[in-house]
């Protein structure tokens, strides 16, 4: 490495956000930038370990541990550290084909299995990585490489979330004539309407870098949804293949008594609403506001998050999460070693935000709901919930259990169930008789991707179910090698 005794000389260092009680009132991105020179001090921690387990992207106990599209970190790392940054990018596009989102939204497996995290605060993986994209933005140097030539290939591509982004950018450079379909109207899926523009700016980041693959060739249809503007058959018959990236777009709900009450909504619809209101400069029918409202969000996880970052936007009342886990410990437990995803506590933007406007984390563990309260307009009022604790059952699997007498009542006048995914909407599944596993996903083998039609391929959260972004891009990338090979009987992807 550029300097060996970095990690030993230098401490971890973060650019600082923007404060919470001043970005509640934008929808403008919450992160600082950080001076060059702290980054090539940052990038100098990278130590020679030998073994970099950061770029590993192995499951271990069912998380992610490394960066499962293996960026070259330590590579990448070090050049930053001696201000090559042209470079530091050139490596980082060999393996990432949209850095600008996943140094943005990624939780940075990576970082939780840094060598240097065994018993110091990891190297700023994420942050340099965003750091060298956004960089290379400013200096001019991403800029469209269309393929010197094409094959006379055509392929579909169903969704334009993370996994088809990925997908149509790399068939597109091998030189294959790419259209990608979107039910939506914009393209971007997940990245366009499941996350707030705080957290990754849609015209500034996102449509940006779908101009450049529009500058390369990809051509986007949105406003389109297979199976009722066009017919998988008519698909089939003017492409030589199809590749479906629909994602898990199935919400988990929460069936209990006055779950009918109006105000109680799917966290998609009210994160969906809201974005395109940004958007578009102002709300559309399907808006839902929490302006002067008391919200209860059902659900601990990053979904949930979102939903109380926009809902303090929006001006709410009061803003509570309700967890059905315990309260993770504050550092790493017995069984979660490292390299392990760290399962510890800490606050998200979101909470920052509910604990800079009302003092405490919105938070609270252990609880669930029994049912909702209406009132004489059937409008959901309020919120009964219990508190829970896990013990085993007879198959020795922990289930939450009821705790008699911890009985409490929240007013809400609105609820946001942000509990999860199911699966991939069935609809478009059923009419190509394709095959499924028992989680109704669709069926297609890692490294494969092939389904039980030929010729036409699955990625991303259909084939796997909820996932990270990072993961959709690995598998993006996975099923355009192998649609590649299918269509020319070899292939050069990666």
């Amino acid at each position: 490495m550029g300097k060996p005794t970095g990690f030993m000389e230098y401490t971890r260092e973060l650019p600082a956000d923007r404060s919470p009680l001043e970005r509640i009132k934008d929808w403008k991105e919450i992160h600082l930038h950080m001076p060059e020179e702290k980054l090539r001090t940052q990038g100098s921690r990278c130590m020679d370990c030998g073994v970099p387990f950061c770029h590993t992207g192995k499951l271990i106990s069912g998380m992610a541990s490394g960066c499962p599209i293996n960026n070259l970190i330590p590579e990448w790392n070090d050049l930053v550290y001696r201000g090559l940054w042209r470079d530091a990018l050139d490596r980082l596009h060999k393996t990432n084909n949209f850095p600008e989102f996943t140094g943005r939204v990624c939780p940075a497996p990576c970082e939780g299995s840094c060598v240097l995290g065994m018993n110091n605060p990891p190297v700023t993986i994420k942050n340099i990585e965003v750091s060298i994209i956004d960089k290379g933005w400013e200096e001019g140097w991403v800029v469209a490489k269309p393929p010197a030539k094409r094959t006379g290939k055509k392929v579909a591509i169903i969704g334009s979330g993370p996994a088809g982004l990925s997908a149509a950018a790399q068939l597109n450079q091998a030189g294959h004539t790419v259209t990608v379909f979107e039910r939506a109207d914009r393209p971007g899926g997940l990245l366009m309407y499941g996350i707030p523009n705080m957290k990754l700016d849609k015209k500034e980041v996102v449509l940006r870098r779908i101009e450049l693959l529009e500058d390369e060739g990809v051509k986007f249809r949105c406003n389109v949804t297979i199976g009722k503007d066009i017919t998988h058959a008519q698909l089939q018959k003017d492409f030589d293949a199809i590749i479906l990236c629909t994602g898990a777009t199935k919400p988990r709900d929460l069936p209990i008594p006055g779950r009918e009450l109006k105000g109680i909504h799917f966290a998609m619809e009210f994160l969906t609403a809201n974005t395109q209101a940004v958007l578009d400069g102002k709300p559309h029918d399907n808006f839902i506001t929490a302006e002067g409202k008391n919200v209860v969000i059902i659900g601990g996880g990053d979904t949930g998050t979102d939903c109380v970052g926009t809902s303090l936007r929006h001006g709410c009342v009061s803003v509570c999460q309700l967890e059905l886990l315990p309260k993770p410990p504050n550092e790493r437990a017995a069984n979660n070693p490292w390299p392990e995803w760290p399962k510890v506590y800490k606050m998200d933007y979101g909470q920052e935000e509910a604990a800079a406007v009302n003092g405490s984390d919105p938070r609270i563990y252990t609880t669930t709901a029994t049912h909702f309260e209406g009132d004489e307009n059937g409008n959901v009022k309020a919120v009964h919930t219990v508190q829970v604790e896990w013990t085993k059952n007879e198959q020795g699997q922990f289930i939450p259990k009821n705790i008699p007498g911890t009985e409490k009542i929240m007013p809400a006048e609105l609820v946001l169930l942000a509990m999860g995914f199911l699966g991939p909407e069935q609809d478009l599944l059923e009419s190509m008789n394709l095959d499924r596993d028992a989680r109704s996903n669709i069926s297609a083998q890692h490294e494969k991707y092939t389904t039980n039609i030929p010729g036409v391929f699955a990625a991303g959260d259909c084939r796997r179910g909820q996932s990270l972004v990072v993961w959709a891009f690995n598998e993006g990338r996975g099923a355009a090698r192998e649609c590649d090979r299918y269509l020319m009987g070899t292939t050069n992807l990666p």
